[in-house]
């Protein structure tokens, strides 16, 4: 749970509101309905996509979303498994009255275990999470090339490489929207040359 948690917070707090939702969802619908865990969820799911329709000046949608995320966190305790619960539903109460209010503001950027999660606050295994959670909803990105990244960065790790490319350049992807598209193609390049290298030893000793 707390890995999610992060994973979805860091992705949250890059900018990335639509595809937060993402790092949340198969866990949530794995939930009990009505508990503490399901309701945190539940509530973050909606704040996130609550301050998704600010963005696009969808009124009626981020008002009606910030009232029902509210009334799902109403239910979890303000500091409920160490995440900013309290900060979060005062905002969606202000959303909820004022909908062009997340226009004045900025949303709540979302803590765990009392820090703002960013994308270099991640260890190796989150940010693969958080690199596939942003692929998936970008059309941009081929999902393949971020999976086989995640896969080079742990061997660099795993093999204790001075270098880890791989490794950087994801931390980059999730935390950096802005200059995002050039790190994917950057990333693009290194795996095609490592799935190339691959390809030519296959096969070798069968």
């Amino acid at each position: 749970m707390e890995r999610s948690l992060r994973v979805g917070a860091a992705v949250f707090n890059a900018g990335d509101h639509h595809a937060a939702h993402d790092a949340w969802e198969d866990e949530w619908l794995s939930l009990d309905e009505g508990t503490a865990d399901e309701r945190l969820l539940h509530g973050l799911i909606q704040y996130t996509a609550a301050v998704y329709h600010v963005g696009n000046r969808n009124w009626s949608g981020a008002q009606g979303l910030a009232t029902s995320a509210g009334a799902y966190l109403d239910e979890v305790a303000s500091d409920y498994r160490a995440v900013n619960v309290g900060g979060v539903r005062g905002y969606l109460g202000r959303l909820a009255a004022d909908p062009e209010f997340g226009e004045r503001a900025p949303p709540v950027p979302l803590r765990v275990n009392g820090s703002v999660v960013r994308a270099a606050d991640l260890s190796v295994e989150e940010v693969a999470d958080a690199a596939a959670v942003v692929a998936e909803d970008y059309e941009a990105f081929d999902e393949s090339v971020l999976a086989d990244a995640a896969r080079y960065a742990r061997e660099e790790v795993e093999s204790g490489e001075s270098t880890t490319r791989f490794v950087a350049l994801l931390f980059e992807f999730v935390g950096g929207r802005e200059r995002r598209g050039l790190v994917y193609q950057r990333l693009g390049e290194h795996v095609g040359r490592r799935r190339g290298r691959e390809a030519d030893v296959s096969g070798l000793f069968e």
